[in-house]
């Protein structure tokens, strides 16, 4: 995200989902909400079965207690009463310290702004070695309603550090790993992400009413499996409510 201001400088213009189970398997999960539980079956066409749902706690961020990375470029704020992070200035990478993920869901509220251009991008990172080496998913709220009709398809990213960045995958695979978000949103407004990850694929899916459409879907770059998770921002951008459903037997 970093080479993607310079080059522009330099010229160059959601818990998993929880689907409808039997009453049984509903009861069970109001006696224990971090149950087993059935999740992007019908999304995917194909069963995942997610584990406990894990809520990172964003507030340790700063202190870099339990995590790693450019803890320092985060601060603290809220969304709804509810811990947030934002990241201002320069770029900004922080992923759970000693945590392992493979498939499942990854899940985040994020909020930037409608302008101007280049000014703020935000989203996770997942396959996590360093912060030089993780694949990620990101957005550009600045893009969202974006006139251009180039620009706006630039609203949802993926990535794969450090082989595929945006300005080769742009380059080499035009209009595989972004795309617009339609009907598109209102960059200065919270949003709801959820990212699907099945190796290979990755389905992102941007709010609640467009849960079974995706905005994106690709095939990961990496032959990397495991990793952390995290999130990660470029000039500003806001992330609260981060949630993250391993799937079962990983």
């Amino acid at each position: 995200m970093a080479e993607e201001l310079r080059l522009h400088r330099r010229g160059c213009a959601q818990a998993c989902c929880k689907e409808t189970m039997n009453s049984k398997q509903n009861r069970t999960m109001r006696a224990n909400h971090l149950c087993t539980i059935l999740c992007a079956s019908i999304i995917l066409g194909e069963g995942l079965l997610c584990a406990q749902t894990i809520t990172p706690d964003l507030n340790a961020i700063p202190s870099g207690t339990g995590w790693k990375g450019s803890t320092n470029k985060f601060t603290l704020t809220e969304k709804d009463g509810l811990p947030a992070v934002e990241g201002s200035g320069g770029e900004g990478v922080v992923w759970l310290d000693g945590f392992e993920f493979t498939d499942g869901v990854i899940e985040f509220d994020g909020k930037g702004k409608s302008g101007p251009p280049q000014s703020n991008f935000m989203g996770i990172v997942f396959r996590v070695v360093d912060n030089k080496t993780h694949d990620t998913v990101y957005f550009r709220p600045f893009n969202f309603r974006a006139s251009d009709a180039d620009r706006k398809s630039h609203a949802v990213q993926y990535a794969s550090h450090p082989d595929w960045p945006w300005a080769r995958l742009r380059k080499e695979k035009t209009g595989q790993y972004e795309k617009a978000i339609n009907p598109a949103l209102d960059g200065d407004a919270w949003f709801h992400a959820k990212i699907v990850v099945q190796k290979p694929k990755v389905s992102v899916f941007v709010n609640v009413a467009r849960e079974r459409e995706p905005s994106l879907v690709v095939n990961e770059l990496t032959e990397r499996k495991g990793g952390s998770v995290g999130i990660s921002f470029f000039a500003s951008g806001t992330i609260a409510n981060l949630k993250i459903t391993p799937a079962t037997g990983h």
